[in-house]
């Protein structure tokens, strides 16, 4: 089956790429940039990356602007499926979805509509499983958002490696918070993965912090050898 998938840049898009590509051919990346920062279907940090991240992957990619508003911007994700599909061929689409019904919900209609097949690879997977498996993969994952107590100002642009997997497990026992960030609480950008042919590395960036959260904003960036 060949694949269009939905990718922001972050961690589950990029593991459900990963899964897709030992299921089907991946073709092409589809890449919704949102002017909302609190948009309820797209990530928002770093998207502009997804260039770079493309390059590295050797695929095409599929960019639409949507002004964000809710339920209005799946009439952009729409257009920028059905640009997929008729310039690459698409028979299904992969989300990264984990956990959240609404956005499986919006692609799995928008799908249907188009005729094809919504993958979700990574439905369900468990948070704790979902990062082992980034892990053992050896992705290159920085964190590029944080929205939740008692998360602060250091953690933005820090590697998700193990010590801090470690860190996030304890706060997630004693506040609550996802330990992937299904909650909204982090927002990642990947820096290399297994299919990636080059790594992005970082040249310029800038934390921005707004009382209670903030982002790690990369500014300049370009692709190396691995």
């Amino acid at each position: 089956m060949r694949f269009g998938v939905l990718f922001s840049g972050g961690k589950d898009s990029t593991l459900a790429l990963h899964l897709a590509a030992e299921k089907g051919q991946v073709v092409c990346l589809i890449t919704v940039v949102s002017k909302n920062k609190e948009s309820y279907m797209f990530h928002t940090p770093n998207v502009d990356v997804t260039v770079l991240q493309a390059q590295a992957l050797g695929l095409p990619l599929v960019s639409v602007v949507t002004e964000g508003c809710k339920e209005e911007e799946l009439v952009d994700l729409e257009r920028a499926i059905l640009q997929a599909k008729v310039l690459f061929g698409i028979e299904g689409v992969v989300t990264g979805a984990v956990e959240s019904v609404y956005q499986v919900s919006r692609v799995q209609r928008i799908c249907d509509g188009l005729g094809l097949v919504c993958f979700n690879p990574l439905w369900k997977f468990g948070q704790k499983a979902l990062l082992e498996r980034l892990f053992e993969c050896k992705f290159s994952v920085v964190i590029s958002g944080v929205f939740a107590y008692p998360l602060d100002v250091s953690w933005l642009g820090r590697l998700l490696d193990r010590d801090l997997f470690g860190r996030l497990l304890v706060l997630s026992e004693k506040y609550g918070i996802s330990v992937s960030g299904e909650g909204g609480e982090i927002e990642t950008t990947v820096l290399d993965a297994p299919l990636f042919r080059q790594r992005v590395e970082v040249l310029d960036f800038e934390v921005v912090w707004d009382r209670t959260s903030g982002v790690y904003v990369i500014k300049r960036a370009v692709l190396v050898v691995k």
